[in-house]
């Protein structure tokens, strides 16, 4: 059934991702890029209304017929619920207040609107992704060696890009276990605390719209199309692409993807202010021009599948580290210690 994939494994690198050596160009040639650092308070009024925007559509969403209620969850409700999880993107990286707790008490206030505890563990295993891109393992963002060979003709592509949600669910816990820590204990229960009174107010429909809603819209939804485009190898030789169209809006402006890879620490309020100050490390690059567009080529074409990745070997942690959340009040150099990162480590 449907064209069968033509490739059929990773494509392995032996060199390091690139972001490190283009951050440490740009700022070499840029310096005040140092002055985005930092959290960005705009965050936390746009988190707010999307949740109650989120929420009210849920309670409204109990007047209506099956047909309307699913539409609608697919939509507005997509939308919206894949706009908070990009804003627990940006919370992962503590760019709403300096303090890592309220970043992390707003993210789990997201998951309300979702339905489902995931900002904690999706920020520990998010916050590796950065510190080793494409690494065997470490890096779960990358999918498995069972991916690429079952989901591997085109219906069988259309079926794995409609399972995105659950494969970012369960992959880390197939492929880089870790023991549940007490705060993704605690974004379990009062998630599902608040599903439960959620439904005992306004109905089992309303807490259903919610889950719904975030499931359609990580799946075959515009704006998942962010899921592909960011690190699939559309065009040789790049591990890495931007988006830079309307779609942004919507999304905290993840499109600016290479910008976020290059400086983690930058809200996404900011991000395009790094590309205008520094145009010439991002004008030659390949970018994704539609993220509906980037969804179809990824199902119709023959040379791209879940074996579209760039993927190394995991190296040894080095003495000193890379910082990829913002937790200082002052513009700071991205070098810190391996025991503040083993701080953060234990701390996300």
């Amino acid at each position: 059934m449907g064209t069968k994939v033509s490739t059929t494994s990773f494509t392995r690198v032996g060199t390091d991702e690139p972001h490190r050596s283009r951050r440490k160009a740009i700022l070499a040639k840029y310096p005040q890029i140092r002055s985005l650092y930092g959290p960005d308070i705009r965050l936390l009024p746009s988190i707010l209304a999307l949740i109650t925007i989120q929420l009210s559509l849920a309670v409204y969403a109990t007047s209506l017929s099956w047909f309307p209620f699913v539409v609608l969850a697919y939509t507005l409700g997509g939308t919206i619920t894949h706009w908070l999880s990009l804003g627990n993107h940006e919370l992962s990286h503590n760019l709403c207040f300096y303090s890592t707790f309220a970043n992390e008490m707003l993210a789990m206030t997201a998951n309300f609107a979702q339905g489902i505890p995931s900002c904690i563990t999706f920020k520990k295993y998010h916050l590796e992704h950065h510190y080793h891109q494409g690494s065997d393992v470490i890096d779960v963002d990358v999918p498995t060696e069972w991916e690429g060979r079952v989901f591997n003709n085109t219906w069988k592509k259309v079926i794995w890009v409609l399972l995105q949600p659950f494969f970012y669910a369960f992959r880390p816990m197939v492929v880089n276990p870790k023991p549940m820590s007490p705060k993704e204990a605690l974004n379990n229960v009062v998630t599902i605390a608040f599903d439960i009174g959620f439904a005992y107010y306004f109905g089992y429909k309303a807490v259903l719209f919610n889950l719904l809603s975030t499931l359609l819209g990580m799946g075959l939804h515009p704006v998942a199309g962010h899921f592909i485009s960011e690190h699939y190898t559309f065009a040789l030789g790049q591990e890495t692409y931007s988006y830079y169209g309307p779609l942004n809006y919507v999304t905290f402006n993840v499109g600016y993807h290479n910008e976020h890879h290059d400086f983690p620490k930058i809200s996404g309020f900011r991000l395009p202010e790094v590309r205008k100050i520094a145009p010439e490390f991002y004008d030659n690059l390949a970018e994704c021009k539609s993220w509906s567009g980037i969804i179809y080529d990824y199902i119709v074409r023959p040379d791209i599948g879940p074996f579209s990745r760039v993927k190394r070997e995991a190296k040894k942690p080095e003495n000193k580290k890379k910082s990829f959340i913002s937790n200082s009040k002052a513009p700071m150099a991205p070098q810190i210690s391996s025991k503040e990162m083993d701080t953060l480590k234990k701390s996300s």
